[in-house]
């Protein structure tokens, strides 16, 4: 949900930017202590930057000073949380501003607001209920994935209602007219990043077992959604008995 470069007017840039501004520091900030911490998290951390650039350059055209695309948010958000993904997110769309001419720098800040935070944070909390309540970790996924695209789509048209309102009905009118128009090709490309998603975690559970584990996407053990570990639930009534055998035996032999 790219805003073309220039579409919005000044005022509204700016406020956008300064929104998005607080939550891509936070999450510098939590990327470099990410990567200080954990450094063989980078190529992980990479391969999800480079998810959300393939992605979100596929673009089709939706509606006039915008267009419809995946976003590929969700998959770094269920692996590395919401304020990191921000993070990835505003260099993915500053590199396809400068490079690809899509989005723009005065439009960069809506963007992000957009697509790099409201969009993970919305998939990245789905997700998570899905995994309280009990739902397989692909499910999950699926549904963490398909709410972050469509949420950056809900979020673009208030954005473009706000800036556009109808001449007739004000922002409500615009944001029906926004929302309907987008909707045509998000809720299909929704499901099909949940999917494509899906598919990649898939892949990624078979080749980076440990590394999911570490980041919690993962868990081990019969009460995985506590996250407490087989070793820990697992009793020893027989070590302990034949300690105490030994030790009987050990002193008898002594006392002989």
């Amino acid at each position: 949900m790219h805003i073309a470069e220039g579409f919005l007017p000044p005022v509204h840039a700016v406020a956008w930017g300064a929104a998005a501004a607080p939550f891509v520091v936070h999450g510098a900030r939590s990327l470099i202590r990410e990567v200080k911490e954990h450094p063989e998290s980078t190529l992980l951390l990479g391969a999800s930057g480079a998810f959300t650039f393939v992605l979100s350059a596929l673009k089709l055209p939706s509606v006039t000073g915008s267009c419809s695309h995946p976003t590929g948010t969700g998959l770094g958000a269920i692996l590395f949380r919401p304020p990191i993904m921000a993070v990835l997110g505003t260099i993915t769309l500053l590199f396809q501003a400068l490079l690809l001419a899509h989005g723009g720098l005065t439009t960069l800040g809506a963007n992000v607001f957009s697509m790099a935070i409201v969009g993970p944070w919305a998939g990245y909390g789905v997700y998570r209920l899905a995994r309280r309540y009990g739902a397989p970790l692909m499910a999950a996924v699926f549904c963490g994935a398909f709410v972050a695209d469509l949420s950056t789509y809900c979020v673009t048209s208030v954005q473009l209602a706000l800036a556009f309102p109808d001449p007739g009905s004000g922002f409500l009118g615009g944001l029906g007219k926004f929302g309907s128009i987008f909707a045509v090709t998000q809720i299909p490309l929704a499901v099909s990043e949940g999917l494509l998603t899906v598919l990649v975690m898939r892949l990624l559970v078979q080749s980076s077992k440990g590394e999911l584990t570490r980041l919690g996407v993962l868990l081990t053990g019969k009460r995985a959604a506590t996250g407490t570990t087989a070793t820990e639930t697992e009793p020893e009534p027989e070590t302990k008995q034949t300690a105490g055998t030994t030790g009987t035996t050990g002193t008898g032999t002594v006392a002989r």
